[in-house]
């Protein structure tokens, strides 16, 4: 979609500016600081910054976040650049919330060139190069897929650099960063925009094989796994079986492989909830929004979204992404409330609401992804709960971790990306609501109360190498709060199967975990800046950021 371009080398003269050599562009984004600081281009011949700088004042441009001004003339810039929009950066800083001005300033400045018909925009350097790349491409992104005639042709204008010929070798590779981790986010926002009718979970198999391939890592590098319900039999699924019984789609289970470090090196783990439409099933839910429900894929999309982007930025490290995929669908062969089922990991669960479907099928996939792929931190992602939505509303994702250190590597990615999160308990505090008045080991609701955290520690059950000891055991010394029968143990569903799962012991606490609940953020109804009205996305970019640091701390050791 965006790529940095190749340098075309001219030099021309416009009116007694002469411009240096310069990318083609046909307009240009250009930063102003509220202390009256014109972020001019390295490349702009002093009379332009002085005429450009003069129509700025005359415009009234005072440098405020939030404000942009289009120009028009010639400012030294190479003939074709006869449009300039100046955006208001705000106060100078080097902070996470200085970098979120710059990225929805560019976002700003390329919505209004491109209603001026800008196809080709160049970015003028503003201090922080990757969130001014983010912006360009986040602000650019337009679901039209199904849009006929003029408004489902619109194209993205090509996006660089103004300066690419003077930029560092450390500034070339930011503003690369941004492009492809911006488009990563693009990548899951369509994702979770398709209709499900479009998106079902073998289309969505496709969809995502099909830009993973587009790479061109090969095998050796990038591997695509596409499981069907016969192997979730085999694996004993019954948990993920029992919602997607429910539907005519079929059942995908996706498993990503990208080997960018060692081959002895434990790999990160993530795994998202696929649930490609969520009507409730039995109990089914109100009519009112339901097409939202669409989204329910959100952990999915945003986990492919997160491997395409760390595999594009060919990061060093072992990932793994696990997507398990059906539809949640009323019908005579859906589950109904009461019945229990039997997960992977021999646990048995009590279906009280079938709209609880979300837990189910990632108790599987969590089961799955520990004991086979024994990484050193798992994140799960999930648009699980509406009480996450009530708790923290659309401006922070849930983070329930059983690690400190982990919750703090994710808060900093996050305020990298502006994607931000809030940690929130994961105790067994909340084992009661789920383990009592049931015929099972665990119930998937746990009524009114602490609704996400009830489904959060009904989560941690499934994980296998965390330590559980929280404080909450109800004996003094007690190891573990574990709840029916032992994920370390050698029961018949942890058996090793071929060369698909590796030994079943873990030592507690050898597996870093976090369940992130993405609820609240699955959507939203801005139009500002880099914000498009609809699926958001989130949190890809953080993913890639936390992906990013965890590759640059393990290649330093």
């Amino acid at each position: 979609m965006f790529r940095l371009r190749a340098v075309t080398r001219a030099v021309r003269v416009q009116r007694g500016f002469h411009s240096t050599p310069l990318n083609l562009h046909d307009a240009a984004v250009i930063g102003l600081h509220s202390d009256g600081q014109l972020l001019a281009p390295r490349s702009m011949t002093d009379d332009g910054k002085e005429a450009l700088n003069t129509l700025v004042k005359s415009a009234g441009a005072k440098g405020k976040a939030g404000e942009s001004r289009v120009l028009y003339g010639n400012f030294g810039l190479g003939s074709e650049i006869q449009k300039v929009a100046v955006v208001g950066l705000g106060k100078q800083g080097t902070t996470a919330a200085a970098k979120d001005r710059v990225r929805m300033a560019v976002a700003t400045g390329v919505k209004a060139l491109k209603a001026q018909e800008a196809k080709d925009i160049g970015i003028a350097g503003m201090g922080h190069d990757q969130a001014a790349a983010e912006g360009a491409t986040l602000g650019q992104y337009k679901f039209n897929t199904f849009k006929s005639g003029k408004k489902g042709a619109s194209k993205e204008a090509k996006i660089s650099s103004l300066d690419q010929e003077s930029l560092s070798p450390n500034e070339v590779q930011s503003f690369e960063h941004g492009l492809i981790q911006a488009k990563a986010q693009n990548l899951a926002r369509i994702l979770m925009e398709t209709p499900s009718n479009h998106m079902t979970p073998t289309l969505f198999v496709e969809r995502a094989t099909k830009e993973l391939e587009k790479l061109g890592l090969g095998s050796q590098k990038l591997e695509i796994l596409v499981r069907d319900q016969s192997w979730a039999e085999e694996h004993k699924m019954g948990a993920f079986l029992s919602v997607a019984k429910g539907s005519d789609e079929p059942l995908k289970f996706l498993e990503i492989r990208y080997h960018g470090g060692k081959s002895d090196d434990k790999p990160l783990a993530l795994v998202g909830k696929g649930v490609t439409f969520d009507s409730g099933g039995i109990s089914i839910k109100p009519s009112a929004n339901m097409g939202l429900m669409k989204g329910d894929m959100g952990g999915a999309a945003t986990v492919v979204g997160a491997i395409w982007g760390i595999a594009s930025l060919n990061l060093p490290l072992n990932v793994v992404a696990v997507t398990p995929l059906c539809e949640n669908m009323p019908s005579g062969k859906a589950n109904k409330p009461g019945d229990v089922v039997i997960s992977m990991s021999g646990k048995t669960i009590e279906v009280d609401n079938t709209d609880a479907e979300g837990r189910l099928i990632l108790a599987d996939a969590l089961t799955y992804t520990s004991k086979t792929y024994q990484p050193h931190t798992l994140i799960d992602l999930a648009t699980l709960t509406g009480a996450m939505d009530v708790a923290l509303g659309s401006a922070y994702a849930g983070v329930f971790s059983t690690s400190d250190s982990l919750w703090s590597e994710l808060e900093t990615a996050g305020e990298e990306a502006h994607e931000a999160f809030w940690r929130m308990p994961l105790h067994s505090a909340y084992l009661p609501q789920i383990t009592t008045n049931t015929v099972a080991d665990l119930i998937n609701t746990g009524g009114r109360s602490a609704g996400s955290c009830t489904a959060a520690v009904f989560l941690r059950e499934f994980v296998h190498g965390i330590e559980r000891d929280d404080g909450f055991a109800k004996t003094e010394g007690e190891p573990s709060t574990e709840v029916g029968l032992s994920l370390d143990g050698d029961s018949e569903s942890g058996e090793s199967k071929g060369d698909d799962t590796r030994s079943t012991t873990l030592r507690p606490g050898s597996v870093q975990y976090a369940h992130i609940d993405i609820a609240g953020v699955m959507d939203t109804q801005s139009n500002s800046g880099y914000y498009v009205k609809g699926m958001t996305g989130r949190p890809t970019r953080a993913l890639i950021e936390f992906a990013k640091k965890l590759a640059s701390s393990s290649s330093s050791m």
